[in-house]
């Protein structure tokens, strides 16, 4: 899991992002319209956006409406390298999301699970996983905010 440089965006391609997470499957005919670009430009632009890594097109789902209703944030220390450790439990098809933090946990993984018991069953693997010293599992009673808007917010350097 290498770091990407990261990239500068501008005004274009921050309003071409807009355009998209409002509607992921907008025409590039329609965003161009709203961005002031050709139809070819915006499709170029939109292309060098995905392959830089800065944004994909994707379906966002409920994992509860779609037959997942147990989810959870498993906290992990780890003794060793973190990064090992987390693209071991990446691999897992029950999790959907890890990173490597500073502080009293070295990893925060997300977990969604059928029930407990495949809950229970991951944080298994996961407590066998070489390097994973303790694990702390925060389930998850309700959904109060979830975001992806971020990528249109105006960084300052």
């Amino acid at each position: 899991m290498g770091e990407r440089q990261p990239v500068v965006l501008d005004d274009t391609s921050r309003a071409i992002i807009e355009q998209l997470q409002q509607d992921g499957r907008r025409p590039y005919a329609r965003i161009a319209e709203a961005v002031g670009l050709s139809e070819a430009a915006v499709r170029q632009r939109v292309q060098r956006l995905q392959d830089a890594g800065v944004m994909q097109i994707v379906a966002v789902t409920d994992p509860r409406q779609v037959g997942f209703p147990r989810q959870a944030m498993v906290g992990i220390r780890v003794r060793g390298d973190s990064r090992v450790v987390a693209d071991v439990i990446a691999t897992f098809d029950e999790v959907d999301y890890v990173v490597i933090s500073a502080g009293s946990l070295d990893l925060l993984v997300e977990v969604v699970c059928t029930d407990d018991t495949q809950l229970l069953d991951t944080v298994s693997r996961i407590r066998a996983v070489e390097g994973v010293e303790s694990t702390e599992t925060f389930l998850y009673l309700g959904l109060a905010k979830q975001t992806y808007a971020w990528g249109t917010r105006r960084v300052e350097p």
